[in-house]
């Protein structure tokens, strides 16, 4: 007897290379275009139109028109999460692009992962509230303590705001470069908005990218250490 979901579907969309391409185009959490995702995967518009068919009619991704244009992005935090261990999976198994992008080392410092703070700085944020006591694991599970509460209200972030959205307050994420975790869930976007908001780190228009200025990475490891 076959039992549990057939992930065959699933996983045969996703090994498509053009739709890979796309699906990690749209980790960076922003909404575009079918021409644009088009232009990044290297393929014409209207093939380009029925991948996206097939990745809708999956609930790989969410479509929103505004005006004329019809935008694409990543269908919630569950599909994120899936394509980041696979990245993980692929990093660890040695499939790596065979021309790295000149911006793979700032990428592996900071980078967006769907809406929270991965890759170097997001992790080591992550296991310094760990240690500090601000969250505590539990099983798969994180849990705020309220020496984390003071924390994150130190910072003006709201965290009653962030436990009513229809998502994980906090969670593990596991970060495919560093092979640890980082902060996911509502607090962990809240976290990034945050750090964005104080003009300590900026997001590249055009990948993952997060760039902490010098005095931004200095303020967060202050406040790490706070």
């Amino acid at each position: 007897m076959k039992d549990g979901p057939n992930i065959a579907r699933i996983a045969a969309l996703i090994g498509d290379h053009a739709r890979a391409e796309v699906l990690t185009a749209l980790m960076a959490d922003r909404a575009l275009t079918a021409t644009e995702l088009a232009n990044l995967a290297g393929v014409s518009k209207p093939t380009m139109s029925a991948h996206l068919a097939k990745l809708l009619d999956a609930g790989l991704i969410a479509g929103v028109a505004q005006g004329r244009h019809r935008y694409f992005r990543l269908a919630d935090a569950d599909v994120a999460r899936l394509l980041e261990a696979l990245m993980g999976v692929a990093f660890r198994a040695g499939a790596v692009r065979v021309r790295s992008s000149p911006r793979e080392p700032a990428l592996r410092k900071a980078r967006v992962c769907y809406d929270h703070l991965a890759g170097e700085l997001g992790v080591k944020a992550y296991e310094t509230l760990l240690q500090r006591g601000c969250i505590e694991e539990s099983g798969e599970e994180l849990r705020l303590t309220e020496a984390g509460q003071r924390w994150f209200a130190e910072l003006q972030i709201d965290v009653a705001a962030a436990a009513g959205r229809r998502r994980h307050l906090c969670r593990p994420c596991l970060d495919w470069s560093e092979r640890r975790h980082h902060l996911g869930g509502a607090l962990g976007a809240q976290l990034l908005q945050r750090l964005l908001q104080l003009g300590w780190a900026k997001r590249d228009p055009t990948s993952r990218v997060v760039a902490f200025s010098p005095r931004g990475e200095h303020e967060l490891e202050r406040l790490l250490q706070s």
